[in-house]
């Protein structure tokens, strides 16, 4: 990709955030349908669950009306109540969670770090990032988060390297190209965008095998006590929408076009293969990867070290659909 084309890349997406910001991706409404707000904190690939149950009707089917928005700041809008559902990444609702909030994880979509550390073609190995400016969404988010879990194995820490808070995957990897930074973590398969650049594939964190709890659907446990029915209508939704995912890629295309605005058929095919082979038929949320972020997050908040990991995932509706069959129907 050409350094115009990244921009053109970053104009477009950019206009999406903005017009998903201020007016939101309604569905349909459905009379007498469960009127929902949805918070999905970024545009990568591994968001696509929650689009794919949006545009193959799932959510509709399942009584449910449903505003979709992209909101980085997904977390707080939930915490706050102005939002009934979000998905996010384990990390950043865990910061929430050990200040006293009561959000939960219902459904992991993905539950292995699988970033790509992309770097400046000059630096060979881990070991040059020292003194190096590295890019990061912003400070808590997960690719800031997740630095912090690798940099150590590498002999480093953050006051080693310069971390700029750059915004979402498009502006990062502008930047990378630009000179602006010398690295950053970037989820596949919008890592590609910068190494057709021209840029340094330095580290790819799947090889690692780090149980690390990724996106997933997040509600609080409110809204559980309060509408628990509510809640495991949008779980089966989610299910469903993974078998639409593994089985139906024109419906899993349409998805990704509609929230990321491309009709680019390479980028389609790549994040369509990407997410296939992430998403598990049966979501569940991972008790070791929330042990590893509150492990992670005992050296900078304090609650993290008397957390226990039980509290941060609430399995019980999907092991509801996952106990009457439903799950494995979906595949017969």
């Amino acid at each position: 990709m050409s350094y115009r084309g990244l921009f053109h890349t970053l104009g477009t997406l950019r206009f999406l955030g903005a017009s998903l910001l201020l007016t939101g991706v309604l569905q349909t409404p459905v009379i007498g349908a469960d009127k929902v707000r949805v918070g999905f904190s970024a545009l990568s690939t591994t968001h696509g669950v929650l689009w794919v149950a949006d545009v193959g009707g799932l959510l509709t089917k399942n009584g449910i009306s449903a505003e979709i928005i992209y909101m980085p700041a997904a977390n707080q809008a939930l915490v706050a109540g102005e939002m009934d559902f979000g998905q996010m990444t384990g990390s950043y609702m865990s910061y929430a969670r050990l200040q006293g909030a009561d959000p939960v994880m219902v459904a992991g979509a993905q539950n292995i770090l699988d970033d790509q550390l992309v770097a400046r073609p000059n630096i060979k190995a881990m070991e040059d990032l020292k003194g190096k400016r590295i890019g990061v969404n912003r400070f808590g988010a997960a690719s800031h988060v997740r630095l912090l879990t690798i940099l150590p194995r590498y002999g480093l820490s953050d006051r080693d390297v310069t971390l700029l808070q750059m915004g979402d995957t498009p502006e990062r990897v502008v930047a990378l190209v630009s000179g602006a930074i010398d690295a950053t973590l970037i989820t596949p398969p919008d890592h590609l965008q910068a190494l057709r650049a021209g840029m340094k594939l330095l580290l790819n964190l799947k090889e690692l095998n780090i149980f690390y709890q990724g996106t997933g659907l997040v509600t609080t446990q409110r809204l559980l006590a309060k509408r628990r029915d509510l809640g495991l209508r949008f779980v089966k939704s989610y299910v469903e929408a993974i078998h639409l995912l593994k089985t139906n890629p024109e419906v899993s295309k349409k998805a990704f076009t509609k929230y990321q605005k491309t009709r680019d058929p390479k980028r389609l095919e790549e994040s369509y293969q990407t997410l296939r082979e992430i998403v598990k038929p049966k979501p569940y949320p991972s008790l070791e990867g929330f042990s590893a972020i509150l492990k992670d997050a005992s050296e900078r908040v304090p609650a993290a070290k008397t957390a226990n990991a039980k509290d941060f995932l609430d399995a019980s509706l999907l092991e509801e659909l996952d106990k009457s069959g439903f799950i494995d129907g979906l595949y017969r």
